[in-house]
C-alpha cells in the first residue's frame, strides 16, 4: 500500500504531465454551430489567434469572451491534434413581439419599454430578460394606477432557431383613490388644498371625470402645487416630510396620506433690483409688484422677474436672466429680495423659418409678422406675431422658438411650427332648428384657396323661415399693406310668419364690395358700398302697420347703401376667446338715389378676462339704433328683434318688443340694447374639451319702437347655464335659461339651441 508521501508524487508527476499535454501551438482555428450569426463575429470576440500557445487558462478565457456577447447559450473547447475547434450553441432570435389585450397604453409605449430592457425584433432571445420585461411592462401600468394588471408570455419556438414572443395582457380596472389626508397643515383646511388637486375624489356633478384615478405622475404634480401654494404665501421653508401610497389587499383602493412641515411665514423686508439693468431702473422697479412689507410669494416674484424679462427682450436682449436672490433674516422672519439682471448679448433676428405649413404659402404667414428679419429682436413683435397666426381660422396651433446661429453670439433665427387645421369644407346636410324648422344646407367654403389666405364661400340653404343663396370672396391682402377687398352676391327669401313674427314675406337679392383698412395693429376701418332690391309679399292676415307702410311706399324697393365701421379687438382669439376686448361701432346708410332713406347705428362690446387657467369672466353688450332721414319711418323689414340664443337667453326669439295691432305678433323695433355677463369655463364632466365651452349667465334686453320709448323697465332679464360645441356640422350652441320678469305677452323658452352661433 503505497504511503501518504507517494500518492502525492504520483499526483504531481501526473498533475504535470495532463498540463504538459493540454498546452500547444494553435496553427488553426475552426467554429461550429453557427446558423444565424457570422463567422467574423466569433473571430472578433476571440481573445486568442493562431500561434498562440493554448493551455486551460486561455480556455476559461474564450469560454468567458463569447458568453459576454450575449449571442451564445452554450460554449465548448475542443482539440484537434492543434487545431482549435470551438462549438457554439445560438440563443434564438426574436422573430416578432406580439402584444394583445393593452387599451390604456399603445403598442408603440410598450415597445419602447421592452426596447429599453434590451427585447426587440431581430435581437437575440435571452430567457433570463423575461423577468426583466414583465417588471418593466409592469412599471407601466403602476404609474398608469393599473396595479391588479396580468401579463401573460408565451414563448413559440420557430424554424432556423428563431421565437415569436407573445404578451397577453389583462389590464384590469385603475385603482380609485378613496382618501386624501394631510397631516401637519394648520394655516389652510384640507378642503382648500385639495380643491387644488388633480387627483381625489370627483365632484358630485363630475359624471366622467377621471380625478379618483391614481396616477404617480399625477400625484407629484399635485404635490408641487402644495408647495407651490405655501410658498406663494410666505411659507419659505416648507417641506413635505412624507407621502405614503396605501392600496388595500383588493389592489383596487387607494388611501394616500401627505405629511408636511409648514415652518414660518416670512414677509419682504426690501425689494431692489441688481446686475446691468439695461432700462432705466424706475421703469423697471413699476414691472415690480411686490413690495417691503408683503408676504413672501414665489408666484408673484417669478412674475415680477418675467416682466422684466419680457421688458428687455423689446430692447434685443433675447436671452435675458433674471435672478431673485433671497437673504433669510429667520430671527424677524424677513427676507431681503433682491432680483439680480442678467441681460445676455443684444441679438438681432437673421431668418424666420417657418414649418408644418404644408398647404398654406410662405408669405401668408410672413405677412402676419410683426417681428422682421434682419431687425433687432422685439419679444412683444414676436409675442404679437403669435397672436396674429393664431387666429387665422385655418391654424390649429403655433409655436415659437428662438435659436441662437450657432457661431454667432448676436444673430437668431426664430422657428416657427404651425399646426393647420382643414380650412375647406363641403356640406350636405338636413337639421332643425328651434326657430327654422327642417334644414336643408349645400355649401362649399374654402378660408385658404389654394393655400392664398382667401376666402372662398358658395351657399345653398332652405328652411321654412328662410330660403337662401349666396357667394362671396375676401382677399384679407388685397394690398402689401394689408387692405383686404371682398365681393358678396346673395339672393334670400324669408318668411317671417314661419317665425313667428309680423305676418309678411321679402325678396331679397343684391351684393356688396368691402373694403377693410388696417388703421393700427388693433384698428380696422370698413367700408361696404351695396345695393340690395327688396320684394315685400303680404297676405290676408298681414297687420295694418305693414299694409299701410306697403299703400304709401309701394312693395318694391331698390337700395343702394355705404356701411362704415370701426373695430378694435385686442382678443387673444377669435373663437372662445379667453383675454381681451372687442368694440364695433357702424353706420349703415342708405345714399340718395335709393326708394328709402334710413340709417342704422349699431355698437358692439365684448369684454374678457382670465380668471384662473380654465376661467374666465365676459362682458358683452350691442345698441341698435334705426332712423330715417326722409319724410316717412323706417321700413319695418329693418326693425331689430330680441330674444333668442344670440341676445336673451330664456325668451323666444324674436319676441321681445313692440307687437303689431292685428294679431299681436312680434313687430320688432328701431332701438334695441341687449347685454350679458358669463362666468367661462371648459364643461367639468370632461377632461379635455378644447371644442366645447360653458358658461353661467345673466342675460338683459328688450326692443323698443323708438328711442323715445325707452324705458329701464321694461328690459327683460334671465339667468342660466349654457353650452356651445364647435360641431363638425358647425357651431351648436345650447341654453338652459330661467326668465326673471317676463310681461304679459312675453314668450319664455326654457330650453333654447341654435346652429351657428356668432362669436
Amino acid at each position: 500500500m503505497l504511503t501518504r508521501f507517494a500518492r502525492v508524487i504520483l499526483l504531481t508527476l501526473w498533475l504535470a504531465a495532463s498540463a504538459q499535454a493540454a498546452t500547444f501551438t494553435i496553427e488553426d482555428i475552426e467554429v461550429e454551430g453557427l446558423e444565424r450569426i457570422a463567422p467574423g463575429t466569433v473571430f472578433t470576440n476571440l481573445p486568442v489567434q493562431v500561434g498562440d500557445v493554448f493551455d486551460d487558462a486561455r480556455s476559461a478565457e474564450v469560454v468567458r469572451a463569447l458568453f459576454r456577447t450575449g449571442f451564445f447559450s452554450d460554449v465548448s473547447l475542443r482539440r484537434r491534434d492543434n487545431v482549435l475547434v470551438v462549438v457554439v450553441e445560438e440563443r434564438p432570435a426574436i422573430n416578432e413581439i406580439n402584444i394583445s389585450g393593452n387599451r390604456d397604453i399603445k403598442d408603440d409605449e410598450l415597445m419602447e419599454a421592452l426596447r429599453q430592457v434590451g427585447m426587440s425584433r431581430g435581437r437575440v432571445f435571452n430567457r433570463t430578460v423575461l423577468e426583466r420585461m414583465e417588471n418593466e411592462l409592469r412599471q407601466q401600468y403602476f404609474a398608469r394606477g393599473k396595479y391588479n394588471v396580468r401579463i401573460d408570455v408565451e414563448v413559440e419556438e420557430l424554424p432556423r432557431n428563431r421565437v415569436d414572443v407573445n404578451i397577453d395582457i389583462a389590464e384590469g380596472q385603475v385603482a380609485k383613490i378613496r382618501r386624501i389626508n394631510l397631516v401637519g397643515n394648520e394655516a389652510f383646511e384640507d378642503k382648500e388644498i385639495l380643491r387644488r388637486f388633480d387627483s381625489g375624489i370627483p365632484r358630485w356633478y363630475a359624471f366622467f371625470s377621471r380625478r379618483d384615478h391614481y396616477s404617480r405622475q399625477k400625484l407629484s404634480g399635485d404635490l408641487e402645487k402644495l408647495r407651490s401654494k405655501y410658498l406663494d404665501s410666505g411659507y419659505v421653508n416648507f417641506s413635505i416630510d412624507s407621502t405614503q401610497v396605501t392600496l388595500t389587499p383588493d389592489r383596487k383602493d387607494i388611501y394616500i396620506t401627505v405629511n408636511v412641515d409648514e415652518g414660518e411665514q416670512y414677509t419682504l423686508s426690501d425689494v431692489r433690483l441688481g446686475g446691468s439693468l439695461i432700462v432705466d431702473e424706475e421703469e423697471l422697479m413699476e414691472l415690480v409688484d411686490i413690495a417691503p412689507g408683503d408676504v413672501f410669494s414665489r408666484a408673484r416674484i417669478t412674475e415680477a422677474a418675467e416682466r422684466i424679462t419680457q421688458r428687455l427682450g423689446e430692447e434685443g436682449y433675447a436671452f435675458a436672466n433674471v435672478n431673485p436672490i433671497p437673504e433669510m433674516d429667520d430671527d424677524n422672519r424677513e427676507v431681503s429680495l433682491t432680483l439680480f439682471v442678467d441681460p445676455g448679448q443684444r441679438v438681432y433676428v437673421r431668418r424666420i423659418n417657418f414649418t408644418g405649413n404644408a398647404r398654406t404659402k410662405d408669405e401668408v404667414f410672413r405677412r402676419e409678422m410683426r417681428q422682421m428679419e434682419g431687425g433687432w429682436y422685439n419679444a412683444s413683435h414676436v409675442d404679437r406675431s403669435r397672436v396674429r397666426l393664431q387666429r387665422l381660422s385655418y391654424v390649429e396651433s403655433v409655436n415659437i422658438e428662438t435659436r441662437r446661429v450657432p457661431g454667432q453670439e448676436d444673430q437668431v433665427d426664430l422657428d416657427i411650427t404651425v399646426k393647420e387645421r382643414l380650412s375647406g369644407s363641403f356640406t350636405v346636410g338636413v337639421g332643425y332648428a328651434q326657430t327654422e324648422g327642417v334644414l336643408f344646407n349645400l355649401g362649399l367654403s374654402q378660408d385658404n384657396f389654394f393655400g392664398t389666405g382667401n376666402r372662398l364661400s358658395l351657399n345653398f340653404s332652405n328652411s321654412t323661415v328662410h330660403t337662401i343663396y349666396s357667394v362671396s370672396y375676401v382677399n384679407p391682402y388685397y394690398t402689401m399693406d394689408g387692405i383686404s377687398r371682398g365681393f358678396s352676391l346673395f339672393y334670400r327669401e324669408t318668411d317671417a310668419s314661419r317665425a313667428d313674427i309680423t305676418r309678411y314675406a321679402t325678396n331679397r337679392f343684391g351684393g356688396t364690395v368691402s373694403y377693410g383698412i388696417p388703421l393700427t395693429e388693433f384698428d380696422t376701418f370698413r367700408i361696404t358700398p351695396g345695393y340690395e332690391h327688396v320684394e315685400v309679399l303680404t297676405s290676408a292676415s298681414s297687420p295694418v302697420e305693414v299694409t299701410d307702410y306697403l299703400d304709401r311706399q309701394g312693395n318694391n324697393f331698390d337700395l343702394y347703401s355705404i356701411e362704415a365701421s370701426f373695430t378694435h379687438d385686442t382678443r387673444d382669439r377669435t373663437v372662445f376667446a379667453t383675454e381681451g376686448n372687442l368694440q364695433r361701432v357702424g353706420l349703415k346708410v342708405t345714399i340718395p338715389g335709393s326708394d328709402l332713406e334710413f340709417y342704422k347705428a349699431d355698437y358692439r362690446m365684448q369684454w374678457i378676462r382670465r380668471l384662473s387657467e380654465s376661467l374666465s369672466f365676459g362682458l358683452s353688450g350691442e345698441i341698435g339704433y334705426a332712423e330715417t332721414y326722409g319724410d316717412d319711418e323706417v321700413p319695418f323689414f329693418e326693425h331689430y328683434f330680441a330674444g333668442g340664443t344670440r341676445s336673451v337667453r330664456g325668451y323666444r326669439d324674436f319676441s321681445l318688443g313692440p307687437r303689431d295691432s292685428t294679431n299681436n305678433d312680434p313687430f320688432g323695433g328701431t332701438f334695441r340694447t341687449v347685454g350679458s355677463a358669463e362666468l367661462l369655463f371648459p364643461p367639468p364632466f370632461l377632461d379635455d374639451a378644447g371644442n366645447m365651452r360653458m358658461s353661467l349667465f345673466f342675460d338683459a334686453g328688450q326692443v323698443y319702437r323708438s328711442y323715445e320709448d325707452f324705458d329701464a323697465g321694461e328690459i327683460r332679464t334671465s339667468v342660466g347655464v349654457g353650452m356651445t360645441w364647435l360641431s363638425p356640422v358647425g357651431a351648436l350652441t345650447f341654453s338652459l335659461a330661467q326668465a326673471l320678469n317676463e310681461g304679459p305677452d312675453d314668450e319664455t323658452q326654457v330650453f333654447q339651441f341654435s346652429i351657428g352661433a356668432a362669436f
